[in-house]
């Protein structure tokens, strides 16, 4: 990385009329990357900053959580790298198991052919080819963005470094004995042909349907009730409680199960609660977590009677039938032998749904691979409770808490293809090892590899640290972890962040894979509405980068991020970015033409002037807050307050000062040409990190200096002067009330108007220029007379009105209005002291007309004030 050079502008600098940030957003990207800014160094003595990106799928393209997420990250490492850090901000991709697989396999479909016609070895090669084709799209999005991103550092879930790591942990963790395999409830996929985890299915009210049916015969009878008819072909027993006298003769009994010839035991069991129900449950083991358990305890029989597909395999008239043709078939033919007691439909109950393709999960019975979560989890929450990790915002902690404190062992075996396969060989004779990455396979007749894959979150928790060489001690692990911030959705502290915590304590002999969780909102609509094709509301981001530029994006999205809090947006706001970006520009540029400069050292504090020492003092004041808002993660609060103290403070105020000083010359035009030089530096380096591309343009310009980039973040020097605040303060009251007093009278903004200023004794006699010049107000004049005059902080304006306006017309004009304004209030309190129409009325309407009646209440008092102030004719 090169240093900047010192600034030798030869002759004044231009800059074109108007911002265009299509022709300097990309070529700006590539002359960053080309130049190496932002490529970490290893061997480096800076104190490291490192965040690695949350991997998106290799499927994916980049939509407004993407967008805004990378933002966020973007302004942290843009900052840190500002400071004096050897900044790492690590990009990657992750492999994407089931989606990427589906993909490939819909692409074979279109050929008539399906994955087992290729065969493993093949299908692995095609998935390869696809994810080099079509793979990868939003790493080229991201350049768009402006993500500062290390690319010599990509990583990619399946790659080789990756990989290794991934049969390096597993191997420890099953020596460990904290990877085990057992037959177990899964969450099945009769789509996807795998098991997924608890957190990949989504559960929702469906409407289906209770049947209650009658088990037994004669006395021996019980009404178990059902939303899964499908099932009872694999019920082996029936529970009650222990202490429910209504079935004390049954229990340790068999009975008839309908429909087959099998008789089940009645059993006690205290997971039945008696009061819901009939309280007797049918227990199906093989297609129940709940009824596992229960077989479990009292060594029940576990019956799959259904294949992966869903499809029935118990012999009989259902075989061959879909698990739900199968339900309406079964409780015809229950039914038809009157054993259906009651039936009701619809009956909505929370149906779990793969969160991938939306299909109905089916608990099933299967042999899988499991990672004993207890320690790993305690590990996990008590870093967080010791102190060694923080979440933000603190209020989030409760949900992370809730998750790890209550896990169960976690499923990570899939029965896919694409993926990292599992690392166990099993022998001829019944032999079963675990290979490392540096161990050869056994050889020999009859040794065959698991043919399952891990689960994608299995390597994506190891993130933190095998994109950095881990676990193996590499320089890169070395200086950058632990990672210091993990910025991610607080939708996945469940899916990615608990993971990350388990696998960086364990592996990382205790270090946490980060110190601080900074947790965001989610982008929704701008009336708050979740983002869905279905809901017509998804927004591409390229779409309005193409149409505002990438800055305009990055701000509006940085202006809505306040910690845990779902996030806004509509292109309404992107626009007043773009408006802001366009502000910054022209600005700029007056400045340039004005001579505002950065050379030398800022002028000696008593030879400036009130309005140079108060946009001085007011800068350091947002410098200070800034730097509060990023260590708090409060993006919102610091976007909103770099906003108005540029445009209204900077742009609105000062620049308009420094106009009457411009123009009178001398000593205090100079100085005011460094201040202005001085605030807009320092503005511009505020601003970069969340406006990369406009500010690297203005500032190159203005300093001479080779890039933003690698300039040195603005830093507090102390100064406040509260006196010369207060004095502007005063100032902008005046101002602000005279303008607002010639809009009420129906003065034109450029119209000038004869004025008397008695400022004398005040702090404002000094600031008389500049009062005219911004209040277009000429000197008073021969004939001058004082139509309207305006006390304003122990100052008084005089205005001469008397050729400005017609003042009959305007009388008339306000008048009428105040009239209307009356007769608004007297309809709108009528309505409101009528007890029948509040009664009847909805409380929305009532408060609208709550609302009218107290915008006439104001209108009246302005139109009021606006009369009695008119000159008297």
């Amino acid at each position: 990385m090169t240093e900047n050079s010192a600034p030798t502008p030869a002759t004044t600098p231009e800059l074109p009329t108007q911002y265009a940030p299509a022709e300097v957003e990309g070529k700006l990207y590539e002359q960053w990357v080309e130049r190496g800014y932002f490529t970490a160094d290893a061997k480096s003595e800076k104190p490291p900053y490192t965040i690695v990106i949350p991997p998106p799928n290799v499927t994916g393209s980049l939509h407004l959580g993407h967008a805004f997420q990378h933002t966020l990250m973007d302004a942290l490492t843009r900052r840190k790298r500002m400071q004096g850090f050897e900044t790492l901000w690590l990009p990657g991709m992750d492999h994407a198991g089931i989606a990427t697989q589906n993909k490939v396999e819909q692409q074979l479909a279109e050929e008539g052919k399906s994955r087992q016609d290729l065969g493993r070895d093949e299908f692995v090669r095609r998935v390869w080819q696809w994810k080099e084709e079509y793979g990868g799209k939003i790493l080229g999005q991201m350049r768009r963005l402006g993500d500062g991103v290390d690319w010599s550092r990509e990583r990619f879930t399946m790659d080789e470094g990756l990989s290794r790591a991934v049969r390096s942990v597993f191997k420890k963790m099953y020596d460990d004995e904290l990877i085990y395999r057992a037959e177990r409830i899964i969450n099945w996929c009769p789509r996807c042909l795998t098991a997924i985890s608890d957190i990949e299915v989504d559960y929702q009210e469906d409407d289906g349907e209770l049947v209650s049916l009658t088990y037994g015969e004669g006395d021996d009878t019980l009404v178990v009730a059902t939303t899964r008819a499908e099932t009872m072909l694999g019920d082996t027993a029936v529970a009650v409680h222990p202490d429910d006298e209504r079935y004390a003769h049954l229990i340790g009994k068999r009975i008839k199960l309908p429909l087959t010839d099998r008789t089940i035991p009645v059993v006690a069991d205290a997971h039945v609660d008696p009061e819901f129900g009939t309280g007797a449950v049918k227990v199906t083991p093989a297609h129940d977590p709940n009824d596992f358990a229960i077989g479990q305890r009292h060594d029940l029989e576990a019956l799959t009677v259904m294949d992966e597909r869903g499809v029935i395999t118990v012999p009989g008239p259902f075989e061959g039938l879909d698990r739900f043709e199968a339900r309406s078939a079964i409780v015809g033919a229950l039914r038809e032998q009157g054993r259906v007691v009651a039936e009701k439909r619809p009956y909505p109950h929370s149906v779990g749904h793969c969160s991938r393709c939306r299909t109905t999960v089916e608990p099933r019975l299967s042999m899988q691979w499991w990672v004993k979560v207890a320690p790993l989890a305690k590990a996990s929450g008590d870093a967080v409770r010791d102190g060694r990790v923080e979440i933000h915002p603190q209020e989030m902690s409760k949900r992370y808490f809730d998750w790890v404190d209550n896990l169960h062992d976690w499923c990570i075996s899939r029965q896919l293809w694409w993926g990292h396969r599992i690392p166990v060989w099993y022998g001829p004779e019944g032999q079963v090892i675990c290979l490392g990455p540096d161990e050869e396979p056994p050889t020999g007749e009859g040794w065959t590899q698991d043919n399952d894959v891990l689960d994608t979150w299995f390597s994506s928790g190891l993130w933190p640290f095998s994109t950095l060489g881990g676990p193996e001690r590499t320089p890169d692990l070395e200086k950058f972890y632990p990672t210091d911030v993990l910025l991610t959705g607080h939708d996945i502290i469940f899916f990615w962040v608990a993971r990350m915590m388990m696998f960086g304590l364990y592996v990382m002999d205790g270090e946490a894979p980060f110190k601080t969780i900074a947790l965001t909102g989610l982008v929704r609509d701008e009336r708050g509405k979740k983002m869905s094709k279905s809901f017509g509301n998804v927004v591409d981001p390229l779409d309005w980068m193409d149409k505002y530029g990438s800055d305009a994006l990055r701000f509006t999205l940085a202006r809505g991020a306040n910690p845990g809090t779902d996030v806004p947006i509509g292109e309404d706001w992107v626009q007043a970015s773009r408006n802001f970006a366009n502000k910054i520009w022209n600005a700029t540029r007056f400045a340039l033409m004005n001579g505002a400069t950065i050379e030398g050292e800022l002028p000696p504090v008593e030879r400036l002037s009130a309005a140079d020492r108060w946009i001085l003092s007011r800068l350091n004041e947002v410098v200070e807050q800034t730097d509060g808002y990023y260590e708090d993660f409060q993006f919102a609060k610091l976007s909103d307050a770099l906003y108005h103290f540029a445009w209204d403070e900077v742009f609105d105020w000062y620049v308009e000062l420094s106009k009457t000083t411009f123009q009178a010359g001398g000593q205090p035009a100079d100085d005011a040409r460094r201040v202005l030089g001085e605030v807009l530096d320092v503005t511009l380096r505020l601003l970069h990190p969340v406006v990369p591309f406009v500010t690297e343009t203005l500032w190159t310009t203005l300093t001479g200096r080779e890039s933003i980039v690698i300039a040195e973040w603005p830093k507090d020097s102390g100064f406040r002067d509260t006196a010369a605040e207060q004095e502007i303060e005063t100032l902008q009251q005046v101002i602000t009330e005279v303008r607002r007093f010639r809009a009420d009278q129906g003065l034109q903004p450029g119209q000038r108007v004869p004025a008397r200023l008695a400022l004398e004794g005040t702090r404002l006699a000094a600031h008389e220029p500049a009062i005219r010049q911004l209040l277009r107000l000429q000197p008073e004049g021969d004939a001058f007379q004082a139509t309207a005059t305006l006390p304003v902080a122990g100052a008084q304006v005089a205005l001469d009105l008397s050729g400005a306006i017609d003042i009959d017309a305007e009388r008339k004009r306000l008048t009428k209005d105040l009239a209307a304004a009356e007769k608004e209030k007297a309809q709108a309190t009528a309505k409101l002291g009528n007890e029948a129409f509040l009664a009847k009325a909805p409380d929305q309407v009532v408060d609208k007309i709550r609302g009218r009646l107290g915008k006439a209440d104001e209108d009246i008092a302005r139109l009021k004030q606006q009369i009695e102030r008119l000159p008297q004719g």
